[in-house]
């Protein structure tokens, strides 16, 4: 599991490939990834925002942004952890996601942001 602590939220991500649900021979691989999200702060934080930078591997770069994870924008106070389960298609047989979270501090109303640290997407899939 790859973890990055920024701004007091410590996130932790794993990737798996989903055999069952990829066509390698029309090169649609799928991947499932879980997120743990914990505030390591004293201040109740909200997650607002999500950017993901998606990149497989031959290089193709795509990006995605919207409001929260999986159609929720949690609230955590002091010690909370949340989890999600998601999911992510490629064209190749390996690649990464890395990203951000925005997050708003509701006691103050500063807005931060928080990385998700990189993490790799492999299939079981041998290329020659």
């Amino acid at each position: 599991m790859d973890t990055r602590l920024t701004n007091n939220i410590r996130i932790s991500v794993i990737g798996r490939y989903q055999a069952a649900y990829s066509k390698p021979t029309s090169n649609q691989y799928v991947f499932s990834y879980h997120i743990v999200i914990e505030n390591c702060g004293k201040d109740t934080v909200q997650l607002l925002r999500r950017h993901w930078i998606i990149t497989n591997s031959m290089g193709v770069v795509q990006e995605v942004e919207g409001e929260g994870v999986i159609g929720q924008q949690p609230i955590l106070e002091e010690g909370d952890i949340h989890k999600y389960d998601s999911w992510c298609p490629l064209t190749s047989p390996l690649g990464f996601m890395e990203g951000s979270y925005l997050f708003v501090n509701r006691d103050t109303g500063e807005e931060f942001r928080a990385e998700v640290p990189r993490f790799r997407l492999q299939s079981d899939v041998v290329l020659n």
